[in-house]
């Protein structure tokens, strides 16, 4: 598939279709790729890549890249078309100055269960069916891919793109994911339970903002964590209120908009399942207001900014969170 990849992207170059190329570059190591912007063949030559280490989405990046003259290519996987169409019904990306590729995706790894498996030395990866091929200084390892997958990608929605110009491989289908099973295990404990397992988790925050700055839903020109008259701007957790209130107030902003491309979860440092506070909301909009998947469409239907005579009573909503 790279291969296929690079040299569609340097058609599309050199034919003037597009004026640069966003996708991934290779870093140091097999699982150090980096979002970037190619500009030429050379480049392309040099650091394209496309591996089960690809796992960042795309789609962010182009609310800049798109305020620029002329086309950019973006290659997007898809679970990235989901945020893409969310951000172009929000007017955030310019659709006339992007060329969406569709690629397959057959699940990003997670270095972490690579290295728990005693896998040193990477020198790459690649998929071999429902396998993954890694390649050592010591060798070659056949394992099972479900094994060494993200956790996002073990529960993935879907396999087919909602957004794209051209498709390169095989197009997938919409899943019955079990993504919310986590969900309702943290709804089945008590309140207390509950309370304790969240600020277990969310007292490891140091306050990076990896989660916010890789969010596609976090587009803010200006965001109030970064204003100093909010009481809240950017710096380290004060007490433990304020640790759980930048991760609740981030939650609550994406509500309704948020895909669950799972991409705060994959970036941060301490390894918070910052995913599942989306994921919660995604179910209760879907048990209050009906099914709704963010991003399905350019112009969806909005359950949380859009009022109907037979919206569910507030009463109701309180009464569920006090079960």
């Amino acid at each position: 598939m790279q291969k296929v990849m690079l040299e569609r992207a340097k058609a599309l170059l050199s034919d003037g279709t597009v004026r640069a190329v966003l996708a991934w570059e290779k870093g140091d190591f097999a699982y150090d790729t980096t979002p970037a912007v190619f500009n030429s063949a050379e480049r392309l030559e040099k650091g394209f890549v496309y591996s089960p280490f690809c796992g960042a989405n795309l789609s962010k990046y182009l609310i800049k890249e798109t305020q620029k003259e002329g086309k950019i290519l973006v290659f997007l996987k898809p679970c990235d078309t989901y945020s893409f169409n969310q951000l172009v019904s929000e007017h955030r990306i310019k659709r006339e100055n992007v060329y969406v590729v569709g690629v397959e995706c057959k699940g990003m790894l997670d270095i972490e269960k690579i290295r728990e498996k005693g896998v040193t030395s990477l020198i790459s990866a690649s998929w071999e069916g429902e396998q993954v091929r890694l390649v050592t200084a010591d060798g070659e390892i056949l394992a099972d891919s479900s094994e060494l997958m993200q956790e996002r990608c073990l529960c993935c929605k879907s396999k087919k793109h909602v957004a794209y110009d051209e498709l390169l491989g095989e197009e997938g289908e919409v899943l019955d994911s079990n993504r919310f099973d986590e969900v309702a295990r943290l709804e089945a404990m008590s309140a207390k339970e509950r309370f304790e397992f969240w600020r277990g988790e969310l007292s490891r925050c140091i306050r990076c903002n990896a989660c916010r700055n890789v969010c596609p839903a976090c587009s803010c020109e200006k965001c109030i964590f970064d204003n100093p008259d909010s009481g809240v701007q950017n710096k380290a957790a004060a007490d433990p209120f304020e640790e759980n209130l930048f991760h609740v107030i981030r939650a609550f902003h994406v509500a309704g908009r948020c895909t669950d491309c799972g991409e705060c979860s994959r970036v941060c440092p301490e390894h918070i399942p910052l995913h599942l506070l989306n994921r919660k909301f995604i179910k209760d909009i879907n048990e209050l207001y009906g099914e709704f998947q963010a991003g399905e469409t350019e112009l969806p239907r909005e359950p949380l900014t859009e009022y109907k005579a037979d919206d569910v009573e507030p009463g109701v909503v309180y009464e569920r969170g006090a079960e």
